[in-house]
Formats: C-alpha cells, structure tokens, sequence
C-alpha cells in the first residue's frame, strides 16, 4: 500500500515553517505603520495551525529511506501546496487579490518565474512587497536542494550525471537532503548579504536593496515597482547582471570552494558553456543596439549585459521594453530565454549541460553517418556518457517541446493571440518571467489575461520549476500501481 504519510510529514513541516516566516513582513509593516500587520499574523497563524497539524498527523509515518514513489510525490506536492497558503497575505489584505491571482502569483514566487498578476506596486505596502520577495527567495534554495538530492536520485532530465559529483544520497533523502540544505543555506545567504551591500553601494535604499538582493539571487525577478529595474539606471544593473550570474552557477562548486579548492569551478565545463553564451549573446545585441539602433556603446553594452542575463539566467527583471529595438532583439530574447543557467543554481529553462549532451549526441551520431563501423560515444568533461543519461536527456527535450505546443494551444483556446500563446506558454514552463507582446510584455503583466488562462500559467510554472518529468510520472497509472 502507497504510505503516504513521509509525505504529508515534511510537506507539513515546510507549510509550518512559511506560516512561522510571516512574522517577517508582519514586522515590516509594524516599522513602515502601514496598518496591515494583522493581516500577517492571521494568515500565519492559521498556516502554523495548518501544516502542524498535517505534520503530526504524518509523524508516526516517518521513515528514513522514501521509496522513489514517496520522493516523486514530495517533490510536487510541496510546490503545489506551499503556493496556497503563500497565496493568503494576497486575499486578506492589500492588494485584496481573488483566489486565482493570489495563487498565481504565490506560485510564481516559489518557482521563481517572475511573473506576475499585480500593478501599482509603488503604492503596495511594504510588507507585501517584502513576502513576495521572500516566497522567491524561498522557491530558489528549495530548488537547489531538489536539483542536488531529489533529481539526480529521481535520475530525471540526464541529471543523474552529477550524482557522483555532488552528494551521493544513496536512497537517504531525508537526512542527507537537511546535510546538504544546511550547506547551501550558508551560501545562498552569504550571496544575498553581499548584493545587499553592493545594491546599497550603488544607491538603493535598505528596503529596495533587501527586496531586490532576495529576487536577484533567487533569479525570481520580482521587483518593488512597476517599472522593474527601469526604476534603477547605470551601476545597479551591472550589480544585478554579475550577482545573477553567480545565482545560477552549480552551487556544488561554492560548496566545494568553502571546502577549499577552486579548481573544479574553473574547469566546470557547464560554466565556461553558460559563460561563453552570455558573452556572444551580449556582444551581439551590443553591436546591433550600436548599428540598428544608433545607440552609444557604454549604454548598448550594459542594456545587453542586463537584458540577455536577465532572460538566460530566468530571472525576468526588465530595465527597458527590448520589444521596441527590432525584430531581431524580440526573436532572441524568446530563444535565449530556452536556455537557461546551469544545473543545481537557482537558474531556469533547459540548462546549458542538456544543450552539451544533445550537441555531443549529435556529434556521434554524425560520426557514425561518416564511418559506419567505427564506434562514437557522447562524451561530457571526457566522461562518456551512458545511454541511461542520454535517454533521459532526449525524454527531457520532447516533453518539453509537447508541452510547450499543448500549453499555447490550450491558451489560445481561452482567446488570446498566438503571439501571448506560445511566449506565455514559454515563459511560464522555462520559468522565465515576462513574456512578448502588449498584454505580457516585459513593459506589461499577466493580471489581462482570462482566469482559465492563469490556471493552465500556473500548472506550467509547477510542471516547468520540477523539470519537466517529475510531474508528468505522478499522471502514469505505473507510478500508482508499484
């Protein structure tokens, strides 16, 4: 019989802890006297209640070893059930937001996608702006924790390569799982502290810097204004583009360099990939703003730096609307925003290391057409790869490929256009943030769009934050019956 208590233990536990965590922008709205700090204690009060009461129900189910079934299961429920009590500041107070953007945009957070339902940002008290932040700030360690223990475990998307590498679970989840978050936790809170200082350096106040630090690390992209990082021109955008670069490299190498060694991030071959894309990537959309645009350089270099960082890595901030440079910008951004970070950051999207196994499948395959006889292995740092991770990796590309063509077709079913369609459909499974045309833009949001619409936007954010294949194994009549 399916237990499923281990489940419902730790998921009570981690809705538990987001209940006891509003106290957080409860006492921001007690420093800034906005007057909505009940709204905290109410909402928190009855998420302690709630996910206490799940995890005592569960404890007598606790078990060291989750069966492959249990550690699917955990994995999706807590990104689908955290989003629903993160959603309760939302509907009890300002911006009094209706069931269905509230989850929308707590969900948002927690994937870190960026996306969101919600104008007049400027106006919103500070509390809430401060629990948004926080809820991208949480999805993002939460998901390095899933991509270093449960994926390679789970032996989803080809990310049992860096099983070896990293922490070997050996089945443990639990324990090793709290081991290995303890360690991130250092360094993710470490990165936050630093951007904090750097925003302030260049001129955010305490609030804006603190609020920004938590979305930039996280690559989440939510931001305290309508206007995004528009609000923040010259040195706060470099600030931005080199601490969600460091937000979306393995955080296994920051955790081997406190160990003592660098040499394994200098030779990480997934690294020097993402950063020789976004060096191109920049290069060329600098000199295209220089040509098409007639812009001067230092301003060309930096917009590109910002934007083409902003969208690989996920995060979604926007300083300016790019739509309005060409057609060639708009194009780009679309596919540079399917590539994403590296594996086990709070990053995005496909992740460079799959675009280095296909590219190297490829390369084999085009070998064999040239010789026959001869024998051609993929390869990945030198490594070969196993066909085990090489059928993972191409599963990974078509159900992300299907998925894509079957969320802009539900989309445009509920009547918008196919420009909304498939860019939605794209930003919300990669997790990327805004999206191109007038309605979801990066000079627009996602509050037009029908509710049915934001619905189908929120399965894609979930689906799309837990790789993909997590999700879709839970809907096999398979999965169930083992």
């Amino acid at each position: 019989m399916f237990d499923l208590r281990p489940v419902g233990y730790v998921t009570g536990l981690l809705i538990a802890f987001i209940g006891v965590t509003m106290v957080v922008p409860m006492f921001a709205d007690l420093l800034y006297s906005n007057g909505h700090w009940h709204i905290f204690l109410e909402a928190g009060v009855l998420t302690l209640v709630c996910g206490g009461s799940i995890a005592i129900a569960c404890a007598n189910g606790v078990a060291e070893r989750l069966t492959i079934q249990q550690t699917f299961l955990l994995a999706t429920s807590v990104w689908l059930f955290m989003p629903v009590f993160g959603a309760l500041p939302f509907m009890l107070g300002p911006p009094d937001a209706r069931m269905v953007d509230a989850y929308f945009e707590a969900m948002s957070g927690m994937t870190t996608t960026g996306a969101t339902v919600f104008s007049g940002l400027d106006d919103l008290p500070e509390g809430i702006l401060l629990w948004r932040s926080m809820l991208q700030w949480f999805g993002g360690v939460g998901i390095i924790v899933v991509a270093m223990v449960f994926l390679p475990e789970l032996r989803v998307g080809g990310m049992q390569i860096f099983r070896s590498e990293a922490f070997d679970t050996g089945g443990k989840v639990l324990p090793r799982a709290a081991e290995i978050a303890s360690r991130i936790s250092v360094i993710y809170l470490l990165l936050t502290l630093a951007n904090v200082m750097a925003y302030l350096a260049t001129g955010m106040d305490g609030f804006d810097a603190l609020n920004h630090a938590l979305t930039t690390i996280s690559t989440g992209g939510f931001s305290t204004y309508d206007a995004s990082f528009g609000t923040f021109q010259g040195p706060a955008e470099y600030v931005a583009s080199v601490f969600m670069v460091l937000a979306s490299l393995p955080f296994v190498r920051y955790v081997q360099m406190m160990a003592g060694t660098a040499q394994p991030i200098m030779r990480d071959s997934q690294i020097r990939a993402y950063l020789g894309t976004i060096a191109i990537l920049v290069g060329v959309m600098a000199v295209y703003r220089v040509i098409a645009n007639d812009d001067h350089a230092e301003h060309a270099l930096r917009e590109g730096l910002f934007n083409v960082t902003s969208i690989i890595s996920g995060t979604g901030f926007a300083s300016v609307d790019y739509q309005l440079w060409g057609g060639f910008p708009v194009v780009a951004f679309f596919f540079i925003g399917l590539i994403g970070g590296c594996a086990g950051s709070t990053a995005c999207s496909v992740k460079i290391f799959r675009y280095q196994l296909l590219f190297a499948s490829i390369r084999a395959q085009v070998g064999k057409i040239h010789a026959p006889h001869g024998v051609f292995t993929p390869r990945y740092e030198g490594r070969p790869v196993g066909k085990d991770v090489m059928d993972s990796v191409i599963s990974f590309f078509v159900a992300f490929v299907v998925l894509l063509g079957l969320f802009s077709v539900l989309l445009a079913t509920t009547g918008l256009d196919t420009v909304t369609s498939v860019s939605g459909a794209a930003a919300t499974l990669a997790n990327i943030g805004p999206g191109l045309g007038p309605i979801i833009g990066p000079s627009g949001n996602f509050a037009p769009l029908p509710d049915t619409a934001k619905w189908i936007l929120s399965a894609a954010m979930l689906i799309g934050r837990l790789e993909v294949m997590v999700v879709i194994v839970l809907f096999t009549t398979k999965f169930w019956r083992a």
